[in-house]
C-alpha cells in the first residue's frame, strides 16, 4: 500500500482524536500559544486595514505564526482536494438519506448534496438570506462567545476554562437546534 493509499482511508478516532488534542499542548510547549482559527480574522484585519479602530491597535506580528497555521489549513485542504479525491459516491446514512429524500435531496455524488449547494440555489432569495444570515450569525456567535469552536472545544476545554463549557455547550445545543428544527423547516419553503 503506497503512502497516498494510507492517507486516503478515514482514520480512527483513536488515532485522529489523540493527534488533534497533541495541538494543545505542543502550543503551549513551543511559544505559550493558543489555539483558534477565529482569532485568524482579527489579525487579518488588523494587518490589511489601517483604520483607527481600537479593537485592531495592538501587535498582531505577535500572532503572525497563527496565519501561517490558517494558511497551512488552506494549502492542505486544495491538496487533499487535487490528490486525495476518491470517486465513490458519498456515503450516507440510509436513515438520514430517507429523511432527506423527503424534501428532494437525493445526489450525494459530491461531497455535499448537489440540490442544496449550486450556483442556482445561492443566488435565490432563500439562499442569500440562509448564506448571509447564517454568516451574521456564526460571525456574531463567534465574537459574543469570544472565539470559535475550535479554540473552545479543543484548547479551552483542555485548560479546563468554564466559559470555553459554556461555549461549547452552547454551541452543541444550536447546532442540535438548527439539524433537527430549523433545518427540515427551511428546507421545505
Amino acid at each position: 500500500m503506497s503512502f497516498i493509499e494510507f492517507i486516503k482511508q478515514p482514520w480512527p478516532w483513536y488515532v485522529a482524536g489523540p493527534l488533534i488534542g497533541l495541538i494543545v499542548p505542543t502550543l503551549l510547549l513551543i511559544g505559550n500559544k493558543t489555539f483558534g482559527i477565529s482569532s485568524s480574522l482579527r489579525h487579518i484585519c488588523a494587518a490589511c486595514i489601517p483604520a483607527n479602530i481600537p479593537f485592531f491597535k495592538y501587535d498582531w506580528k505577535k500572532e503572525a505564526w497563527n496565519l501561517f497555521f490558517v494558511a497551512g489549513i488552506a494549502v492542505g485542504g486544495f491538496l487533499a482536494f487535487w490528490l486525495l479525491q476518491n470517486p465513490e459516491p458519498m456515503q450516507v446514512n440510509p436513515k438520514l438519506a430517507a429523511e432527506l429524500s423527503q424534501y428532494g435531496i437525493d445526489d450525494y455524488s459530491k461531497l455535499v448534496p448537489i440540490q442544496l449547494f449550486n450556483w442556482e440555489s445561492l443566488f435565490s432569495v432563500k439562499g442569500l438570506l440562509l448564506m448571509v444570515g447564517g454568516g451574521f450569525l456564526v460571525g456574531f456567535g463567534t465574537r459574543y462567545a469570544g472565539g470559535c469552536t475550535s479554540g473552545h472545544a479543543i484548547m479551552g476545554l483542555s485548560n479546563l476554562q468554564v466559559p470555553s463549557l459554556v461555549a461549547t455547550i452552547s454551541f452543541m445545543v444550536g447546532g442540535f437546534i438548527m439539524a433537527n428544527l430549523l433545518l427540515p423547516f427551511l428546507l421545505n419553503l
